[in-house]
């Protein structure tokens, strides 16, 4: 029977069972608003007002980064933990619709909204006739001026470029992105070319698009544009004074010095002589927009409303200086700058929503580096982008049936339940080795009992963090698809992958190509840092060496810095105009009279592999460098003293006594480090970012290209992730397996006396 307090308890619980319940809704309806959005500096400021003088629920605001936004929403929306409003770019919508990502606005849009927003901002957000965000500003490229260079805004590009001979040394007449397909834009539109073409096709190819590379790659060679330019390079150029105009958007005002935005005046693009056409840039529209839980809250869509509002877009005037995009709210009078944005507006070309828009930009990008660093004529580059665009937009493999993974499922289940009725049978309950069995089970699990304290922990956390994880992803490679069209395909994405695509096996981009890269990526890099790390620690653990202790700090620093902080920093070192290594290649020129030529190393596969390993090496020795200090500690000195005294030279103690005794620490260490990396992800992306033309790829970035980059295909990308899994088990077992049949007599035997130290049975050969 049940004591008195339980049945207290278990009445107390069906009294509240029921008014739970009922308040679940009003709990639900008192969580805040989650609002997500990507904005920095001034616009975050704007943001944060406007959310200040909202009159409503509360709204819980969170910041995150640019190039994690889309996947984000991606994967915490369709769980129920994402936004409830989000703020993004307009040319998502078609993806964002796809996956349900995002629902009907509603009446989010005020009474007589249609009419207030200007131009196309409205006509950009709607979809199947129904209107997904609410437009908030509207962002293109435009002009900026040095007018402390330049006094008249230029009528055509071709003006531009013919400053070349008169401005002062080091000051290039044009600054932008020039490999950047976005920044390549106006351009292309110049000589009637699209990025994307009717019905979903690659409008990046034909004469048109052919002849714009060809003036760009003119006006780089005439250094009237920055060659390899980026953003911050592009900012750092124009503050510095050494830009006569740059293209770029409202943002770029952000990174500028006072001395730098006083002497900044925006205007229009101009015309290019060539085909009498003006420059015509990309308009993104970003807007508010509701995620399927969000449209369902009031709450939700009030503050959307009051995101788009008159007000807000006052305030983003006055704090961010972002161009209006409703009539109701006028541009100060005099303001040059939000006029030439609205202005630039009207003749830009809204970026289309189709989710196909996204599989341009990686070809198109790499096509542009090609011609422009000619390693290939403009119709060859562009050719092999719309190959590339067809192959990542091909059509699904068709439905499998899983009959087949159910059949071998089945028979595994069926082998484990035969074992498991094979053990009961052999000890049958009531016999004598029953009742052993049962005496000994509980003897283990009664000695068992506190270390299942200290690692039931652990087993969780891995089993959540780990086992999961690969369990889902290996599942996920047997689907293709994404959103409704998810479909069980089976091993088609495997067969595909080692197929090669039905293409040549070492084609660039297929998977054996880029598995010889990442074996040669791994073999190279573990050898430098075996050779550097045990060299280095060699040399430190010298007791006559002065200052050991601040010498190991310093060579630590390198293994403490963050990784992508370092690969940033060396991808700027290899810069070919501005880096430090141009930088050393002038000094010696100027020292010893030489006409050394600054090297291109991101051109071609050896210098960007070379570029790679170099900041590979300078992460990872630190790690094998510490190991081998710690290993060296346990080196008896009696026995190098002995091997000395009986004539050894100091590389035979080194070679027959030392590396010996230090190899098992060092193995598991070289296990991790070619582990690490095999799947080095950050300094490959970061550095050379698969330039060129993807030959520096490793598998880890190119199953990310598959995920993020190519339509999220992540059954796909999760199959090549499986493959990275068995290589590195296999590979990792082989060499379990070998060190399990080294023979004896290569293991160094242990002293004579009891806890002496092991001596290698080769060191009384030294004498």
């Amino acid at each position: 029977m049940p004591s008195r307090r339980c049945r207290l308890a278990l009445a107390l619980a069906a009294f509240a069972a029921p008014a739970l319940i009922l308040l679940l809704p009003a709990l639900a309806a008192a969580a805040p608003i989650r609002l997500w959005h990507a904005y920095r500096d001034d616009e975050a400021r704007a943001l944060d007002a406007i959310v200040a003088a909202f009159e409503g629920e509360e709204v819980e605001v969170l910041a995150v980064p640019f190039d994690a936004y889309a996947s984000k929403l991606q994967a915490a929306i369709p769980m129920g933990e994402g936004p409830d409003l989000f703020i993004d770019a307009h040319e998502r919508l078609g993806d964002f619709r796809a996956r349900h990502l995002v629902a009907p606005v509603g009446d989010a849009l005020e009474p007589g909204g249609e009419a207030v927003f200007l131009g196309p901002a409205l006509a950009a957000v709607r979809q199947g006739g129904e209107i997904l965000g609410l437009p908030i500003s509207q962002k293109c490229v435009a002009l900026y001026m040095n007018t402390a260079l330049v006094k008249e805004a230029p009528a055509t590009l071709e003006d531009i470029a013919a400053l070349a001979g008169s401005l002062p040394e080091g000051v290039y007449p044009l600054a932008y992105e020039a490999s950047n397909a976005y920044a390549h834009m106006p351009i292309l539109a110049a000589f009637g070319g699209a990025m994307l073409g009717e019905d979903d096709q690659f409008g990046f190819v034909g004469p048109g698009p052919e002849r714009s590379l060809e003036l760009v790659r003119t006006l780089i060679e005439r250094r009237v544009v920055p060659e390899d330019a980026n953003g911050a390079l592009v900012t750092d150029l124009f503050n510095a004074g050494r830009a006569a105009f740059v293209i770029s958007g409202p943002w770029f005002a952000g990174g500028l010095g006072e001395e730098a935005r006083r002497r900044a005046r925006v205007v229009p693009l101009p015309k290019v002589r060539e085909t009498g056409l003006p420059m015509r840039p990309f308009l993104t529209v970003e807007a508010v927009m509701l995620s399927p839980q969000g449209a369902r809250r009031a709450g939700a869509r009030a503050l959307a409303r009051h995101l788009a509002g008159a007000a807000a877009a006052a305030t983003r005037l006055e704090v961010a200086r972002t161009p209006p995009v409703r009539s109701d709210v006028a541009a100060p009078a005099g303001d040059a700058f939000i006029a030439a944005f609205t202005e630039q507006a009207k003749a830009a070309i809204p970026m289309p929503t189709s989710p196909a828009m996204r599989s341009t930009w990686e070809p198109a990008t790499r096509a542009i580096r090609k011609v422009l660093r000619g390693d290939a004529p403009p119709d060859v580059a562009l050719s092999e982008a719309k190959r590339r665009f067809d192959d990542v937009r091909r059509p699904l493999p068709p439905p499998a049936s899983p009959a087949p993974l159910l059949v071998a499922l089945g028979a595994l289940a069926l082998l484990l339940a035969l074992r498991w009725v094979r053990a009961a049978r052999d000890a049958a309950p009531g016999t004598a080795r029953w009742r052993s069995f049962r005496r000994s089970l509980k003897r283990s699990i009664g000695r068992s009992i506190p270390a299942y304290k200290y690692v039931a922990h652990a087993v969780v956390a891995i089993g959540v963090l780990v086992v999961i994880p690969l369990v889902i992803g290996a599942a996920t490679s047997l689907f293709a698809g994404r959103g409704e069209d998810l479909r069980y395909v089976g091993l088609a994405n495997f067969i595909s992958i080692l197929t090669a695509r039905g293409g040549p096996l070492f084609a660039s981009g297929s998977f054996y190509l880029v598995l010889a890269v990442t074996v040669l990526w791994t073999a190279v890099n573990l050898c430098l840092h075996v050779l550097l790390g045990v060299s280095l620690a060699l040399l430190l653990h010298r007791p006559t060496l002065r200052l050991r202790a601040l010498y190991r700090v310093l060579l630590i620093v390198p293994w403490a810095v963050p990784s992508y902080v370092t690969a940033l920093s060396w991808k700027g070192m290899f810069h070919r105009q501005f880096g430090a290594v141009t930088g050393l290649i002038e000094a010696v020129n100027s020292a010893l009279g030489t006409s050394i030529e600054p090297i291109s190393w991101f051109s071609s596969f050896t210098t960007a592999f070379t570029a790679n390993v170099a900041t590979n090496v300078w992460l990872g020795f630190p790690f094998m460098m510490v190991v081998t200090l710690g290993a060296l500690t346990a080196v008896p000195e009696d026995v190098l003293e002995a091997a000395e005294v009986d004539g050894a030279t100091r590389w035979q103690r080194l070679r027959k006594i030392t590396l010996p005794l230090i190899r098992p620490v060092l193995a598991p260490a070289v296990t991790l480090g070619a582990i690490w990396t095999f799947n080095m992800f950050n300094v490959v992306f970061l550095v050379s970012g698969g330039d060129p033309d993807g030959t520096t790829d490793i598998l880890v970035s190119e199953a990310y290209r598959w995920a993020f980059t190519r339509e999220a295909q992540y059954g796909y990308a999760a199959a090549y992730s499986v493959l990275i899994f068995l290589l590195l088990t296999l590979a990792t077992r082989d060499w379990r397996f070998r060190r399990r049949r080294t023979p004896v007599s290569a293991i160094p035997q242990g002293g004579a006396e009891a806890g002496s130290a092991p001596v290698p049975a080769a060191a009384t050969e030294v004498a």
